[in-house]
């Protein structure tokens, strides 16, 4: 199940509420629309699958030749223990030994990154019709702390936005003013975490 990047008690911080506050259901789902607005951007997702999942890939269009072999680019993994690949179709799948397979960038998961691709050492991935498939835990490490504040202030934005249905809002000090479709602050956040094309 889908997590949010961030807590109703932080929220409650920035827009100085009361715990208990009757509007925290109101903040909970501008919370979760918040963090659901962020994957969309992204094109990938910053919370951890509790267990690990089995995808399925088709090695045309996600490998990349390197010197030492091919790397099949992946969803972000953010936790690799259990990491279990095959190759196959339908109900044919067939193992590939650990010392086959490398995630790869080296040391990612060590800086707070997810692994990205697999690296199978001295072969191509796949011929014809074979597929991969993939188990592991799917997600990021931790939620990054640009994602957990790109959140608290686009659901502020959304909670707020209540009070504007218009799409604008002022104040009699300084006027009217209309709303931009995009948050500066929240982007120039999120903008390094943007998938290229691939998720």
């Amino acid at each position: 199940m889908a997590e949010d990047y961030a807590s109703v008690e932080t929220l409650r911080l920035m827009l100085k509420t009361q715990e208990d506050d009757p509007r925290d259901g109101l903040l909970q789902r501008a919370l979760t629309s918040a963090s659901r607005s962020i994957d969309k951007t992204c094109g990938r997702r910053f919370w951890l699958d509790p267990e690990p999942v089995t995808r399925t890939y088709r090695a045309a269009g996600r490998t990349v030749p390197e010197d030492d072999g091919e790397v099949l680019l992946v969803d972000d993994i953010g936790d690799v223990s259990g990491l279990a690949v095959e190759v196959g179709s339908g109900t044919s799948w067939s193992p590939l030994a650990a010392d086959w397979v490398e995630p790869v960038p080296e040391n990612a998961l060590l800086d707070g990154r997810p692994v990205t691709g697999l690296l199978r050492i001295g072969a191509p991935w796949a011929y014809g019709r074979t597929r991969i498939r993939v188990t592991a835990r799917f997600g990021w490490p931790a939620i990054p702390d640009d994602i957990e504040q790109a959140t608290l202030i686009q659901a502020n934005r959304l909670f707020k936005r209540k009070d504007s249905p218009e799409g604008v809002t002022g104040s009699a000090e300084w006027g009217v003013v209309r709303l931009s479709r995009r948050d500066p602050d929240v982007w120039n956040l999120i903008e390094q975490y943007v998938t290229s094309g691939l998720a």
